[in-house]
């Protein structure tokens, strides 16, 4: 495999698919879930992302989550390029790693370590270990600003790696990094922290970012990556103006809002999105509120 070819994937939209939850049971909403990736391919979407943070990994067993991985790759089949996510530990994640790839993803992302003592020697081969032991190409997720930037400097290098999802919100820092990997790797800077932070970070030398909004306004999110693309300035800081309180409301509870936001406006739109699981609460009645007040900004109409 081409992997320098294959991270040019990566210069656009990754959007991160939920995983609807059924009112009290909580199970898994099979048919919900096909409905949601439906929708992203319809939209044009070319990298979804199952098993992302949008899509309640942690709140999902391992089997579920292979589970996850499964269905959406087999429903997407070929129409876009599949990163599965995978995590926990190394073996838990080599494992996770290859079923998805035996169900046929295209990529894996890793999740970083969840884990209450981690060091950058340690991040380093906790990666490193599981990116050597997949026969795919990896992502790392990086998003803890306590481990230095060295890891990714250090892991830059194996050919196998093929994108950073850098989701720290520091421009000095993702500018800095970027420019210290050498352009004969094969990483791809993805923005981690969706169109809120695209334009800082595309302008760093990021070439795509995740979205959980692709979810619910697919239009307002090619918008934006057009004018990145075209590089009209004036279009890019008019959608980021309308966009920055829909992430904003997002971001409210140290980030608890995160999916319950989403699934809200899906359910206010008519898609199909259910509920979260634990630890994530239902919006409360005043987010649910602005919320709807801004979709209805957005001239947004039921689309079910």
């Amino acid at each position: 495999m081409d992997y320098g070819e294959f991270s040019k994937r990566f210069s656009t939209i990754s959007g991160i698919n939920i995983v609807p939850f059924v009112e009290g049971t909580k199970e898994i909403d099979w048919e919900g879930l096909d409905d949601n990736v439906n929708f992203l391919l319809k939209n044009g979407i070319k990298v979804i992302v199952p098993n992302g943070n949008t899509g309640e990994f942690y709140a999902l067993t391992i089997e579920e989550a292979n589970q996850v991985a499964t269905r959406v790759t087999e429903l997407v089949d070929g129409r876009a390029t599949v990163v599965a996510g995978i995590g926990y530990s190394v073996d838990t994640a080599i494992e996770m790693g290859k079923s998805a790839i035996d169900s046929g993803a295209d990529c894996v992302m890793i999740h970083q370590p969840v884990h209450p003592y981690i060091t950058d020697a340690g991040a380093v081969e906790y990666y490193r270990n599981i990116i050597e032991a997949l026969d795919a190409p990896s992502i790392i997720y990086f998003k803890d600003a306590h481990l230095s930037d060295d890891v990714i400097k250090e892991l830059a290098p194996l050919k196998k790696l093929v994108g950073i999802k850098y989701a720290i919100n520091d421009i000095q820092r993702v500018t800095q990094v970027i420019r210290g990997v050498p352009k004969s790797s094969n990483v791809a800077f993805i923005c981690g922290t969706a169109e809120k932070w695209a334009p800082f970070f595309y302008h760093s030398g990021a070439v795509g970012f995740t979205s959980g909004l692709v979810n619910v306004f697919p239009q307002k999110s090619f918008a934006l990556l057009q004018a990145l693309e075209e590089g009209n300035q004036e279009k890019i800081w008019d959608i980021w103006e309308e966009v920055v309180p829909f992430e904003d409301l997002r971001a409210k509870h140290n980030n608890g809002n995160n999916v319950v936001v989403i699934k809200e406006a899906m359910e206010q739109l008519g898609l199909r999105a259910g509920v979260t699981r634990e630890p994530v609460n239902p919006l409360s009645q005043n987010d649910r509120l602005e919320l709807e007040e801004l979709l209805k900004s957005w001239n947004m109409q039921e689309v079910r």
